[in-house]
């Protein structure tokens, strides 16, 4: 099986890492079924495709890059189950193609590869009063790819940093829609001591008022509590999961990456806590350093890829 090829470390993105400051604390640190067809597909490689979705939920029309199945076009009446992959904070739905090799990792394999947007935070929740990027994602999405691309009912959900948090957050609040769900230095237990103000600080980075996400964590906590994957673990019953997260901290070059990898190792245990309590079965791989970047990511990929990969149906 290939590997993810090694590139320059990216942070929650090389946006964001790059015009990270001390300022601020942690905002230095972080940087309904569609029914309208979808536009013309924009084709950048033999199986790759940009889609623009008109969705509901959004309120406007939104991107999702795709990878098809090598076999797609030769034979017109399979199904395919679909793998998705969520971005992080301050990245864009390209980030899987720009940082890693997945177009060539996935040649051969009879699955679709689908990489929705999820906004400029990278936080793809219902919003309070504003956009909802979890039906866009859950719904609008699957609709599309099951009508215009052959999608079967199969799908699993995996994602980086903000997109972690949306892989196992949809997968809990919609329990059975993904037979498997995997996060990579996810934001796990969106109420744990600090996390509130790391959510904050995402969301200011991208200029707007932190209450436009959940409102306030105390006053609405109600809110944010509906929306934290480790309060919805019970949902996650049934859902082949995979969760890594490094300890951070230490090691050369730019430390900002790897001191927020360590502000989110205490609510990836308490969520790993709280499936075990709770007896729903989980590989979890935490690891001494590392950082909030890519080159922690991609090979944390690969060692979830088996339990994706017989989720789905698709070789290993």
């Amino acid at each position: 099986m290939s590997d993810l090829p090694q590139k320059p470390a990216a942070g929650v993105s090389r946006r964001t890492v790059a015009r990270a400051t001390a300022a601020a604390g942690l905002a230095a640190l972080f940087g309904a079924a569609a029914t309208a067809p979808a536009r013309a597909a924009t084709r950048l490689g033999p199986r790759t495709r940009d889609v623009s979705v008109p969705s509901a939920a959004l309120g406007r029309s939104a991107p999702v890059r795709l990878i098809l199945p090598s076999d797609f076009a030769t034979r017109p009446d399979k199904k395919y189950p679909v793998l998705y992959l969520l971005h992080g904070a301050h990245d864009d739905y390209t980030s899987w193609t720009r940082e890693t090799d997945i177009e060539a990792f996935t040649a051969g394999r009879d699955l679709i590869v689908a990489m929705p947007d999820a906004g400029p935070t990278g936080i793809p929740s219902v919003w309070r009063g504003g956009p909802d990027y979890e039906t866009f994602q859950v719904k609008e999405v699957p609709a599309l790819l099951a009508r215009d691309y052959r999608a079967s009912g199969v799908r699993a959900v995996a994602g980086v940093s903000t997109g972690g948090y949306g892989a196992m957050a949809h997968a809990a609040r919609h329990p059975g829609a993904f037979t498997a769900a995997a996060s990579y230095s996810g934001i796990l237990d969106t109420t744990a001591p600090g996390v509130p103000a790391i959510m904050d600080a995402i969301v200011a980075r991208e200029n707007l008022p932190a209450a436009s996400l959940w409102g306030n964590p105390v006053f609405n906590l109600l809110t944010w509590r509906d929306f934290n994957p480790r309060a919805r673990a019970t949902g996650l019953r049934g859902t082949a999961l995979y969760v890594s997260q490094g300890s951070g901290v230490g090691g050369g070059g730019d430390p900002l990456p790897g001191i927020l990898e360590s502000a989110l190792w205490p609510s990836a245990q308490g969520f790993a806590r709280t499936l075990a309590l709770m007896g729903v079965p989980a590989t979890t791989h935490f690891y001494r350093g590392g950082g909030h970047d890519w080159a922690h990511w991609k090979p944390e990929f690969t060692a979830s890829w088996p339990i994706l990969a017989r989720a789905l149906g698709v070789p290993e």
